[in-house]
């Protein structure tokens, strides 16, 4: 259900197909994490008229360096994070909390996506933020560093979106978020309120 996005170009008002465009964003690179997999869960809740895409290729974006960061010449996969993000309506990061803290490769894509700064890709974007780990804590410190990141990075963070998940190495272990479903229910509550926050809501 993930698909690699880069490069989208954004439709038009009023074009032919033209839906709400989310594109996911997920803290952990391992194939197996319940953070993808709640992202892959999140994909299966949108609603008629709008699209979720997870975004593939965090892991193959160098870290911010302003020396890389010229007109012209920005690392492939680092303008592709910053089109995709361009080009999507708003965006869902799902994160996992690393030694207590936000995972790199997250705060790496946030930074890339903020510059340059006060014109980046990111700005003014609405985002929702979900969490969770095998901690009752549910990653509440990571979610809470993301945020600030975001807030300084010039996004538009929806509040009333936000999801935790708490000790979910048991409660998902045995199944697919997407087999959960009050789980479901959580995230298409996400989805829709972040959905709202674009203007851009299309009834079921």
């Amino acid at each position: 259900m993930s698909e690699r996005i880069n490069n989208t170009a954004p439709l038009a008002d009023g074009e032919a197909g033209a839906r709400t465009r989310i594109l996911t964003l997920v803290g952990s690179l391992r194939a197996a994490s319940i953070n993808r997999r709640l992202a892959e869960a999140a994909v299966q809740t949108a609603p008629d008229g709008v699209e979720i895409s997870i975004y593939e290729g965090l892991g193959d974006i160098p870290f911010y360096n302003e020396d890389l960061d010229v007109p012209g010449s920005v690392p492939a996969p680092a303008q592709a994070l910053r089109d995709a993000v361009a080009a999507s309506d708003g965006l869902l990061l799902v994160t996992p909390e690393y030694n207590g803290s936000i995972p790199a490769v997250l705060k790496n894509a946030i930074d890339w996506a903020s510059r340059p700064y006060g014109a980046g890709a990111i700005k003014d974007r609405p985002v929702a933020v979900v969490s969770g780990s095998i901690s009752p804590n549910a990653a509440k410190w990571a979610h809470g560093d993301v945020v600030k990141a975001l807030g300084v990075a010039g996004a538009r963070v929806v509040e009333t979106a936000h999801l935790h998940f708490a000790g979910f190495g048991e409660r998902f272990a045995a199944s697919h978020p997407r087999e959960d479903a009050e789980a479901l229910t959580q995230l298409g509550a996400t989805v829709h309120e972040l959905v709202q926050a674009t203007g851009e809501l299309v009834s079921a």
